[in-house]
C-alpha cells in the first residue's frame, strides 16, 4: 500500500482554545483556526424555551443534536428533533432553534464556511 503524502499538516485544537463559556460546550472552532472551508459552533443550554434567535447565512449549516430536544423552525418548517439527529439549513433559508427540554440540550453546529456569517433576523413568530 502507497502512502500518500498529506498535502497539508493536520490540526489540533485544544478544548481550552474554543470553549468561549463556563459551559464546557459552548464555543468556535472557525475555519481560519484549524485551515478548513469549515466552521464549527458548539452550542449548549439547560434552559427550556432558549436557543439561538431568528437569523440566516449565505451557506449550508448542519446540525447534530448531541444531547436533548429541539423544535427547529427552518424556513416555513417546524422540526422536533432529538438527540442523535441531524438536521441541514439550506443557505439563504432563516432558521432558529430552542431547547424543549426537559433538561439540557447540546448542538454542534457546522457551517460550511471558512467564516462564520450571520444575519440576525426580526422574527416572524415574535410578538
Amino acid at each position: 500500500m502507497t502512502k500518500m503524502k498529506p498535502q497539508k499538516p493536520a490540526q489540533h485544537v485544544k478544548h481550552a482554545d474554543w470553549k468561549s463559556d463556563k459551559d464546557d460546550w459552548k464555543g468556535v472552532i472557525g475555519g481560519s483556526l484549524i485551515d478548513s472551508d469549515v466552521t464549527v459552533l458548539f452550542y449548549a443550554t439547560d434552559e427550556v424555551g432558549i436557543g439561538p434567535k431568528w437569523h440566516v447565512h449565505p451557506y449550508d449549516e448542519i446540525f447534530v443534536l448531541r444531547k436533548g430536544r429541539a423544535r427547529f423552525t427552518i424556513g416555513d418548517e417546524v422540526i422536533e428533533a432529538s438527540e442523535g439527529d441531524v438536521l441541514m439549513g439550506p443557505a439563504a433559508v432563516p432558521h432558529k432553534y430552542e431547547n424543549l427540554g426537559p433538561g439540557r440540550l447540546e448542538s454542534i453546529d457546522i457551517h460550511l464556511s471558512r467564516d462564520w456569517i450571520q444575519t440576525d433576523l426580526v422574527d416572524p413568530d415574535a410578538t
